[in-house]
């Protein structure tokens, strides 16, 4: 967990709590896309040196914490992740449903904030996601 990584000339302990959504939040990362978007995350990850510490896609948005060495951008490798796993689901799922329009499957943006010393915190707030939007849903009956 607190453990530094190494370049050829350079120690480094970089992480960040990245959310993203797909195109007008459509609720569509249930099922078979939810659980294969989780290796695939990973492995376009990797192709950047970087490692997923910790995942989970709700409903109508991704949540990851991310360990990305210095000599990348936190936009390339996200913009990297993004891109590639857009072509990807456009090519597996775009034939079967209509929702995909191209490979534009992301929007555009991202939120983005450094870990720090709050990884412990960062990581239990990324694993409680689902338990915390039922518990607001359930809120939101009584009203």
């Amino acid at each position: 967990m607190d453990e530094s990584q190494f370049l050829n000339h350079s120690k480094w302990d970089c992480k960040y709590h990245v959310v993203f959504i797909p195109k007008r939040r459509r609720k569509v990362l249930y099922g078979e896309l939810r659980q294969h978007l989780g290796t695939v995350f990973r492995a376009l990850a990797q192709q950047k040196e970087s490692r997923i510490e910790e995942g989970h896609m709700m409903r109508d948005h991704v949540h990851m914490m991310i360990a990305i060495p210095p000599k990348y951008a936190v936009s390339q490798v996200v913009g990297f992740i993004k891109g590639k796993s857009a072509i990807h689901v456009a090519r597996v799922y775009g034939e079967r449903r209509r929702n995909f329009v191209g490979q534009h499957f992301w929007a555009r943006g991202f939120y983005v904030s450094t870990v720090g010393r709050d990884e412990a915190t960062i990581r239990a707030y990324i694993r409680q996601q689902e338990q915390e939007e039922e518990r607001l849903a359930q809120l939101n009956l009584w009203r």
